[in-house]
């Protein structure tokens, strides 16, 4: 039985993703937590939520400076609702508890969406499996690794 973190490791080793995952000392379960652990801007910090589309689910990669509008999102990807999933739903969709939920590392592909604002930082912070690992990335890496569409997300 593998971690999330192995997974999330493996995953981003087959993708030839060269950031080095960082253990910090403590849980970082929200953007402004991760943006202060590591001395970046909270706007640096590309949080991973997944929400219920339709009934499937949908990862959100969103700047921590942006709360996801949904209605904009659900237009987006053709779906007639899309709402927070709940923390079991968010288990069973990626195996990473709320909190430490990484771009990859799920037990099958998800679709998602890349907040364009990503774009801005030269590099990002993404969850790594769990609340306190974290490591470096770019848009373009985001988008390689999970096969998401870029687009504005944010209210």
């Amino acid at each position: 039985m593998t971690t999330p973190l192995e997974r999330v490791a493996a995953d981003l080793a087959r993708h030839g993703i060269t950031g080095a995952v960082r253990e910090l000392p403590q849980d970082v379960p929200t953007a402004a937590a991760a943006a202060e652990a590591l001395g970046c801007e909270v706007g640096a910090i590309a949080n991973s939520l997944v929400f219920n589309a339709d009934g499937a689910p949908l990862l959100v990669l969103t700047s921590g400076a942006h709360k996801v509008d949904t209605k904009r999102v659900a237009r987006l990807i053709g779906a007639a609702k899309v709402r927070r999933a709940d923390p079991e739903f968010v288990f069973e969709a990626t195996g990473q508890r709320v909190g430490g939920v990484a771009p990859t590392g799920h037990p099958a592909p998800i679709r998602t969406v890349v907040d364009a604002w990503l774009g801005k930082y030269d590099e990002v912070w993404a969850a790594a499996g769990l609340a306190h690992t974290v490591y470096p990335t770019t848009l373009d890496e985001l988008v390689r690794v999970t096969g998401g569409a870029v687009a504005e997300v944010g209210d």
